[in-house]
């Protein structure tokens, strides 16, 4: 099933998306290992160099819902700032959301209606007298777009049809984004502080929590034990 995965920075600093880039890295070596097909859709670039505020994924697999179900959510690296040695603060977090019930904008040119006109300015002796500019509108979104840059109406439309698919893809970018951003705002408040993976140091260690009883149900066994000892 596929999934569309963003890992974001939020509104963290420089120390945050340096974490984002190094947790895309785990996260690419750990989808190529569970043979998960993965694209990359958008990427953000942060502040600095080998940073990312954020990127956004499309997973292609069977089992892409077992596999997130240790990725989703915060994820907290604990360590000294890379940027700023003396700063206090020792846990940097970042999350990992999925993008549920996002409507991605389609396109064919079945929807885009063209319109010739003559081209605007001056030009040469056929610019102003043939209509040879074109103006393309894709009917869904009311996007429009202006051609003139060649004499011939045929690479004109071609033209406007390129920079039309262009601004469509834009659009779907940029809802992705304010749906993204929206999310992170909420979901931050909630995990925060609660992550689901921990990383620390500058080698990106991952400390596994132990979450089977055994430890539990061994110290309960000795506790009984003893007060049967002590019965008798």
């Amino acid at each position: 099933m596929d999934k569309l995965i963003q890992i974001t920075s939020g509104r963290g600093p420089l120390e945050c998306q340096w974490v984002v880039a190094k947790v895309l890295k785990i996260f690419l070596q750990e989808i190529k290992q569970e043979k998960i097909q993965y694209e990359i859709i958008h990427r953000e670039n942060g502040d600095e160099n080998l940073t990312l505020k954020s990127v956004t994924l499309l997973l292609k697999g069977k089992d892409t819902s077992g596999f997130l179900k240790n990725w989703l959510g915060s994820i907290c690296w604990s360590g000294r700032s890379t940027f700023r040695k003396l700063h206090k603060r020792s846990n940097w977090f970042i999350g990992i959301f999925e993008i549920e019930n996002t409507h991605e904008v389609g396109f064919s040119e079945k929807d885009i209606q063209f319109q010739t006109t003559r081209s605007q300015g001056s030009g040469g002796q056929n610019v102003n007298k043939v209509n040879t500019a074109v103006r393309a509108t894709h009917i869904p979104t009311g996007i429009s777009v202006f051609a003139q840059d060649s004499r011939s109406q045929l690479e004109n439309k071609k033209l406007s049809v390129m920079r039309l698919k262009e601004k469509v893809m834009e659009l779907n970018i940029q809802q992705m984004a304010n749906r993204m951003q929206e999310t992170w705002t909420h979901h931050l408040q909630v995990q925060r502080g609660n992550p689901i993976r921990t990383f620390s140091g500058t080698d990106f260690k991952h400390n596994y929590k132990d979450k089977s009883f055994k430890k539990t149900r061994s110290s309960l066994k000795n506790e009984l034990k003893n007060l049967k000892n002590d019965l008798n």
